[in-house]
């Protein structure tokens, strides 16, 4: 079963390696990590899952890329994952060496999850555009790919400008990690089958998946791109799902569904939830 787990939040307050390793060892296939790297304490920005004021847990993310790091040092199958990397919020040159350092060393596990943010104010502080963020994002993916994939890299946009440079190592997968984009915005599936490798959505229905499947089908035909490169990943189910819930997702064309425990004060409380997810929905 192609199951991952999503760790709750507060995401820092146990060990990402012991969760990891447990995850490993009963047999889910990825593990996710998703990150603000802060919050402003007055906004104006919906949350989007309520429409109103921000969750307090919400306030309380880890690093990702540390926390996968810690991850990647005691396993070897499961999948690294984020969902999501807020990608105007970072620069692109260090992000690169980041991703392709993580995945060099995991053996190309890695997944790049990504999106552009939905809270204006940490968009702007953090140095992003929010009113063009998706534009913003492609450029840095693109550029993303060009430090990853050439020798001499270099990249000539309105958000991100370098001369030709080195940028070592590479990633271990060729050409380079699948880039999912995640969110439900009404033009996230022409922007997948544009330059992304696949889908991360949210909230998601069977029926919306199996919608999402036709379209990607119809819009890889149409650019003369492999339906089966542009893949579905259900992020973030919650505790209660149920393996019919994660049957009835991957019959409608997800590859995999990540599903988020509830938070625990100490790692025996959650490998005895793992243990129980597992049970549910592995065997």
């Amino acid at each position: 079963m192609s199951v991952g787990v999503v760790v709750p939040l507060p995401a820092y307050t146990l060990d990402p390696a012991a969760i990891a390793k447990k995850a490993e060892e009963l047999g889910f296939e990825s593990i996710w990590y998703h990150e603000h790297p802060i919050l402003p304490v007055r906004s104006e920005s919906p949350f989007p899952a309520t429409g109103g004021e921000i969750p307090w847990t919400y306030r309380h993310f880890s690093e990702p890329y540390i926390s996968l790091a810690m991850a990647c040092a005691v396993t070897s199958k499961i999948k690294l994952c984020t969902g999501i990397t807020l990608v105007p919020e970072r620069n692109p040159l260090i992000l690169a060496k980041e991703i392709a350092v993580l995945d060099r060393h995991s053996n190309g596990r890695f997944v790049f999850g990504i999106g552009a943010g939905w809270n204006r104010e940490e968009t702007t502080m953090m140095g992003g555009d929010f009113d063009h963020r998706w534009t913003q994002t492609r450029e840095a993916i693109a550029a993303l790919k060009e430090l990853w994939t050439k020798d001499e890299a270099e990249y000539h946009g309105h958000y991100y400008d370098f001369p030709p440079v080195y940028m070592y190592p590479k990633p271990a997968q060729k050409p380079h990690p699948p880039v999912l984009l995640g969110g439900n915005a009404r033009n996230v599936l022409q922007r997948v089958a544009r330059w992304g490798d696949g889908w991360l959505p949210t909230r998601a229905t069977p029926d919306q998946i199996e919608n999402g499947r036709k379209v990607l089908d119809a819009l890889a035909d149409e650019r003369g791109r492999d339906p089966e490169s542009l893949t579905i990943s259900v992020f973030g189910q919650p505790p209660n799902t149920t393996r019919q819930q994660v049957d009835d997702f991957l019959n409608a064309g997800a590859i995999r569904v990540s599903v988020w425990p509830n938070h625990t004060d100490t790692q025996p409380e959650m490998d005895n939830q793992l243990e129980q997810m597992a049970e549910q929905l592995l065997r």
